[in-house]
């Protein structure tokens, strides 16, 4: 990347701007050879001060590249082994509440330990050593220790001894006083697993609060040896793990006095442990001192080309050729970061196909080749997590900060639930990054999708629509900070009800700031006139379809602009709270449940039970004809606008219930053939029905008005 950089800004400087002087002095080339010389010193000067100047920045670049490289990498090793360390202490207090409940019997100690050792993933050993006598019947000294040998193979013994006197043991001491988890120096287990090892120690209490025994769990260094491996980012970097009194677990290679280097550290809470990484300065810049060469090779060459430019005129084909391929390979290069970047953005819709409460539709239409617009989305623990975003400015720089705000997003966010805390850490973090000093709008919300609570916090962003019933207002927003500007920034949040049917409209200020050839913009008025009259033309009749709502507000942007050329990253998000469909097994057992459904919906009272019959109908033809092996599922939806809306859906064989005959209700039960009396009384409850077939589907819409 620094060589590319410098390569092109000599590029820049040398061919670019002294273009027009070249072709002058080659004219004047034969009368006035002296200002060939002093153009020869200005590009000479202008070469040299552009590799200064590139060479200082790219040093800070390496620099930055390689703290963000080993930050990643630190933050996955200390969740890789944090992750292991909780496993451990988990295994610890459960052994712990087991040997609680069976002290009264000192067999049941073996069964327990070899129980937990099958729960843990890695080969490790796990001993429950009792105070000494306690079991006088098992003489002085009783530890009973489980190992896993092999994945199928687990080795109990009891190795209490005088000559094995775990009371000496620091991991037994310790034990005894702390009330939790207790992690230990590395030592070398001779008992147990034969290797070194830190221990995780847990007390085990009797019913009258006494301790009786510890717990203890080892965890293997050539474990942590291995987790640690990857945290070698250079080839002759080091890496280390050192314990919480400074011991080193994993130990650092022998640096050289007078060497400089540079020491990334990050601390595992769960154990107090230190992981750090350690860069030599001469590794870390080698490739830029070798570029340094390379560029004072080219400098040489630039001069002599320049000579040879003044005395000949020929090369003003070859330097046009030459541009022209670094055009082609910059939009080639470009072409590629647009296609990287939308790829980290979500681009599946539906997005979750397993549930029926959530539909969403975003998308981002940046202004040039890439841009710094970005929405993302996940669930988690039953809760929605989402953000649109707008970072100032546009191209690569934006490009990088909207790539790492939505990073940030993702890490913050799978540890924190409400959104102040979330922006707060998230702004920290990109304080701390920004270089820059760039800024971003962000607005970043939490669904409940059980209760419809939203959770959301606001960061200069624009405020949010939501739309109700064909109606629409604006969500109140915080007038809080942007992202970047305050370090130290407090964030509030907020919170509003949805209710089942709401659609929440999300963007950035390319949509309302769109202009169009006359500098006009398409303005606030126009884009909520837009969302009323999406509605009242039932584009979004059947359950306020987002992906209608984010189109049709698209195509009414191009049709303003008229082809001007964009001024800004557009970016839309739509998010619809809809009521869960009702899933039914191919089986007229399960019709009853139909009942239970309606008396949750939002339906008038003496709509229910005519509403309720004409279901239950359409659902018996599903099942008697879409299914004749009897195997499959029904999925009823209900979506409200000015009308109720009930939308049937089966993976069936192709079955349209609406060509089908009605019943001549004139002629009498004995003249009547069989059959047609469900759609007939499905026709006489209902306002209109609708079928279409889509995707290997059967989709049966029923309509009511209100």
């Amino acid at each position: 990347m620094a060589k590319s950089g410098i390569r092109s800004c000599v590029c820049h400087f040398f061919f670019v701007p002294l273009q027009p002087k070249f072709n002058t002095e080659i004219q004047m080339a034969g009368k006035k050879n002296r200002s060939g010389i002093w153009i020869m010193v200005v590009a000479a000067v202008v070469l040299e001060g552009t590799a200064c100047v590139q060479y200082f920045a790219s040093r800070a670049a390496i620099k930055q590249e390689s703290m963000e490289r080993a930050t990643c990498e630190l933050r996955k090793a200390e969740l890789e082994i944090e992750n292991h360390a909780v496993e451990l202490e988990t295994a610890a207090k459960t052994l712990a509440l087991l040997v609680k409940k069976s002290l009264d019997n000192p067999d049941a100690v073996g069964p327990a330990t070899r129980l937990v050792v099958q729960t843990i993933r890695e080969n490790t050993s796990l001993a429950v050593a009792f105070v000494p006598g306690y079991y006088p019947k098992k003489g002085t000294y009783y530890e009973v220790c489980s190992s896993r040998i092999s994945e199928d193979s687990i080795f109990t013994r009891q190795i209490g001894s005088a000559e094995h006197d775990y009371t000496q043991m620091e991991w037994y001491q310790c034990g005894l006083t702390h009330d939790s988890c207790w992690w230990s120096e590395p030592y070398l287990d001779d008992q147990g697993s034969k290797t070194y090892v830190v221990s995780c120690s847990h007390p085990v209490y009797d019913k009258n609060h006494n301790v009786v025994a510890v717990v203890c769990i080892d965890l293997s260094l050539d474990y942590l040896q291995h987790v640690s491996e990857y945290l070698q980012i250079y080839p002759d970097s080091y890496y280390s793990i050192h314990s919480h009194d400074g011991m080193a677990i994993v130990p650092v290679a022998d640096t050289v006095p007078g060497r400089k280097y540079y020491i990334f550290r990050k601390e595992i809470d769960a154990t107090g442990w230190h992981l750090e990484i350690i860069i030599p300065d001469d590794v870390l810049f080698a490739d830029l001192r070798r570029t340094s060469l390379f560029i004072s090779l080219l400098m040489l060459l630039g001069m002599v080309i320049l000579a040879f430019i003044i005395i000949h005129a020929t090369n003003t084909a070859k330097k046009l050729i030459a541009s022209t391929q670094k055009n082609q390979r910059m939009e080639s290069e470009l072409m590629i970061a647009s296609a990287i970047q939308t790829a980290m953005l979500p681009k599946i819709f539906p997005p979750f196909v397993d549930r029926s409460d959530l539909n969403l539709y975003g998308m981002v239409d940046p202004a040039k080749e890439i841009g710094g617009d970005l929405y993302d989305f996940y669930v988690r623990h039953n809760k929605l997590f989402f953000c649109v975003g707008d970072v100032s400015g546009k191209g690569v720089p934006a490009a990088l900060v909207m790539a790492m705000t939505r990073s940030l997003f993702r890490s913050v966010s799978s540890r924190e639930e409400r959104p102040d805390h979330i922006l707060t850490q998230m702004n920290r973090d990109f304080a701390e990054q920004n270089t820059q000093m760039m800024f971003l709008t962000l607005f970043l919300g939490v669904l409940d999708c059980e209760t419809g609570q939203l959770d959301y916090c606001n960061a200069g962003h624009n405020a949010p629509v939501i739309l109700t019933h064909g109606a629409w207002r604006m969500l109140e927003v915080l007038p809080n900070l942007p992202l970047g500007i305050e370090p130290d920034c407090t964030f509030k949040s907020q919170h509003v009800q949805l209710h089942y049917g709401d659609m929440l409209f999300l963007y950035t200020d390319g949509l309302t700031e769109a202009e169009n050839s006359m500098h006009e913009q398409f303005g606030d008025q126009r884009m909520l006139k837009m969302l009323t009259d999406a509605a009242a033309n039932g584009l979004m009749a059947n359950g306020y379809s987002p992906r209608h709502l984010v189109e049709t507000m698209k195509a009414g942007v191009e049709t303003f602009v008229n082809g001007a050329e964009q001024s800004d990253d557009l970016t839309m998000l739509a998010i619809r709270y809809q009521i869960p469909a009702l899933v039914m097994r191919n089986d007229i057992e399960q019709i009853p449940t139909l009942a239970e459904w309606l008396e949750g919906l939002d339906i008038p009272a003496e709509l229910k039970m005519p509403i309720n019959l004409a279901l239950e109908e359409a659902v018996s033809n599903v099942m008697l004809y879409a299914y004749p092996n009897n195997h499959g599922q029904v999925f009823l939806e209900f979506n409200r606008t000015d009308r109720l809306v009930f939308t049937l859906t089966d993976n069936g064989i192709p079955f349209d219930p609406t060509k089908q005959k009605e019943a001549d209700t004139t002629l009498s039960a004995e003249e009547r053939p069989i059959g047609g009396l469900g759609i007939f009384l499905v026709r006489q409850i209902m306002d209109d029905m609708q079928y279409e077939r889509v995707d290997g589907k059967n989709i049966l819409t029923l309509y009511k008005k209100i």
